[in-house]
């Protein structure tokens, strides 16, 4: 049996929550109308992804697919398929693309490896 665990990062403080997560590039949205400030930004279907564990060893044993879907702004370039790194709330209108546009979540980042508990689940061009 696996249980599974949200690979998260996060940062507290008294002012800043930052929350990032890994997810998949699954979609692309196209939404001829929208709010005007939304114009030219590439919109893309993430799935946000979990680590399974193994029951019997306790260790990690896979990233696994969590069945959620969030519409993402990409500031990066990513592309279908790819592991990217998301953030979310008043963390995605940081970026100097999403200063003052109705962001939730933003892909921030390309992954080239994943580590996790020392396994290693995404290494790019493997």
């Amino acid at each position: 049996m696996l249980r599974t665990e949200w690979i998260q990062l996060s940062t507290h403080s008294s002012v800043l929550s930052t929350r990032m997560f890994l997810a998949r590039v699954t979609g692309n949205v196209v939404a001829t109308q929208k709010d005007k400030t939304l114009s030219g930004q590439k919109l893309l279907v993430v799935e946000p992804l979990n680590v399974k564990y193994d029951e019997s060893t306790g260790k990690p044993a896979s990233l696994g697919n969590t069945g959620r879907a969030i519409v993402a702004i990409d500031v990066v370039g990513a592309g279908d398929g790819q592991l990217v790194l998301i953030v979310q709330g008043s963390s995605a209108r940081m970026t100097d693309v999403t200063k003052n546009l109705p962001a939730d979540a933003v892909v921030v980042g390309i992954v080239d490896s994943a580590e996790y508990a020392g396994k290693t689940f995404f290494k790019a061009g493997s």
